[in-house]
């Protein structure tokens, strides 16, 4: 039996294989296509280097996880050409204007060779045959102490048996393709026909040219057609010089049942935009083009046939997040990230927390006192005590978030309208910080000897410590929740909470918090005296 089995071969599930292997954890990927990479997807120039037809770039200076992976991975980038003027084609018969000092993808990078060498990489350094392709799951069953996976191989169906299952691939596609033993709860489910898959329904072409002339011309290669007959919405240099490669990349303005309809004619069509954009015939060497609406284990019907929304990064929802199955079952997947969701910093996110989560769980950390941390022994006992308070701290989210649930929903159902989100977090939070006592209380530090400053024990700062991540990850669970919430949608004041409501909120929450630390002083204050007095009985 596999300790951890991941559904979903992209980048946030290589991600979590990577963090699982380092950690000596067994696993398996199981992917349903005969590639991995999932939205990531290079393919070769004629001459060299790869051109990204699926995700492309990624932004050092706000995007850490990715920074750091590539760093890691000993892979080579380079900045997106983002110098010189951008056009905008406003009228089908007119020129483009010329918009000097604008750059639309300023600090972004992208790799040599295409982003899928990123994915290629940390699949390479995988065990060999743990990954497993073509393998398309259907069912998902709670035997109690493990989960049953059914998957179809060539019409065929096989069955694999793991402690933990990690879904990352889109949650429409998990909600649209695979059945439920039993059936997961309304919230989850909700929350799953929410997340709209970041760029299913949208299309990518690249052009390979002779020569970057529009480089020579002071131009960036960037532009943008809005008028009603434009096929590509977004244009924009995709050259990697060094490897060889001249080309332009765009974005398809047209819709999915536009882009079938004109599927023979679209490389005229779009070799016919260029050259209005560019105001000269534009001789394409090679077109590549892919459509991500064609492809069924990217974008689910729900995609396909809705309208897609403005892509709001910190709106992904927070039951997405959530350990189900007695902590059996998780998602990860860009779609389920507190931060970037739907970008590769996403997925990296959702992989992180997974796997933190997964690893707090195998070393069976409820309350301290009940269950060893390895990590903790052979420490000094309040080195110890702290490692494992910390590791406490850190398996209370879940339980924070349902709390705040419980109380807006008891709230909502006596018909209040005032403070809801306030009053239900400062009590969710409230109540963390008296059980945080508690297990301080029954925690075996040694404190005879510790230095006591002006009333304050010296330990407190370590103590304090695990709760800043605590705090700031159920305010985005919060916020994020009320954001996808239809019962908040009449009460907009909670739906969308004001930047001066979120700030009397964290207030409260500080204010809580102050509190918790002067009784946690207080607590390790009277442990101190009474193993001082004990010292001198004996």
């Amino acid at each position: 039996m596999l300790d951890v089995a991941i559904v979903g071969g992209g980048i946030s599930g290589l991600a979590l294989a990577r963090r699982l292997n380092q950690r000596g954890a067994s696993f398996e990927i199981f992917e349903a296509r005969d590639r991995i990479g999932g939205r990531i997807y290079s393919t070769p120039g004629r001459a060299g280097g790869a051109l990204d037809l699926g995700a492309g770039w990624f932004w050092p200076e706000t995007q850490p996880l990715m920074s750091a992976l590539v760093k890691e991975l000993e892979l080579a980038s380079y900045p997106q050409h983002d110098e010189g003027a951008v056009l905008h084609l406003r009228e089908a018969d007119k020129k483009a204007e010329s918009i000097d000092d604008q750059r639309l993808y300023d600090g972004a990078r992208r790799l040599h060779g295409g982003m899928s060498t990123l994915v290629d990489t940390v699949a390479r350094r995988l065990p060999s045959g743990v990954v497993k392709l073509q393998r398309r799951l259907t069912r998902l069953c709670d035997r109690g102490d493990y989960v049953e996976l059914t998957f179809d191989v060539d019409g065929a169906s096989t069955t694999v048996s793991a402690k933990q299952v990690v879904m990352a691939m889109p949650p429409r596609l998990v909600r649209e393709t695979v059945k439920f033993e039993p059936a997961l709860d309304e919230p989850t489910d909700q929350a799953l026909q929410g997340a709209e898959t970041w760029m299913a329904a949208q299309a990518k072409a690249a052009f390979e040219i002779a020569a970057p002339f529009w480089r020579a011309r002071g131009l960036s290669g960037s532009a943008y057609v809005t008028h009603e007959q434009a096929i590509l919405g977004e244009i924009f240099d995709a050259c990697d010089l060094s490897m060889g490669l001249v080309a332009i990349g765009g974005f398809l303005a047209l819709g999915p049942a536009l882009r079938e309809s004109f599927n023979v004619g679209l490389p005229i069509l779009m070799a016919s935009q260029l050259g209005a954009v560019f105001g000269a015939d534009v001789e394409c060497l090679a077109t590549h083009y892919k459509d991500w609406a064609q492809e069924p284990l990217t974008c689910s019907m729900a995609d396909r046939e809705g309208e897609p929304s403005d892509h709001a990064a910190d709106v992904a929802n927070p039951m997405l997040r959530r350990a189900l199955w007695d902590k059996k079952l998780y998602f990860a997947g860009s779609e389920t990230a507190a931060r970037n969701a739907g970008y590769m910093e996403g997925a990296l996110d959702a992989a992180r927390r997974v796997d933190r989560a997964l690893a707090a769980l195998a070393l069976r950390q409820t309350l301290p006192e009940e269950a060893g941390d390895p990590s903790a022994e052979g420490l000094p006992p309040n080195e110890a005590s702290l490692v494992r308070f910390g590791r406490w701290v850190d398996l209370q989210s879940d339980a924070v978030f349902e709390d705040y649930r419980r109380r807006l929903n008891r709230a909502l159902a006596s018909q209040e309208r005032d403070g809801l989100t306030q009053l239900a977090i400062l009590g969710a939070m409230e109540q963390i910080f008296q059980q945080a006592l508690e297990v301080l209380a029954k925690l075996p530090f040694d404190l005879a000897a510790v230095a006591v400053e002006r009333g304050k024990v010296e330990l407190m700062p370590l103590v304090q410590k695990p709760f800043g991540d605590l705090m700031q990850t159920i305010m985005d669970d919060v916020v994020a929740f009320n954001q996808t919430s239809c019962a908040l949608s009449n009460f907009p004041a909670e739906h969308r909470p004001s930047g001066e409501y979120k700030t009397a909120i964290m207030q409260d929450i500080a204010a809580a918090w102050r509190e918790f630390s002067l009784s946690a002083n207080r607590l390790l204050l009277q442990k101190k005296a009474e193993q001082q007095a004990q010292e001198k009985t004996t």
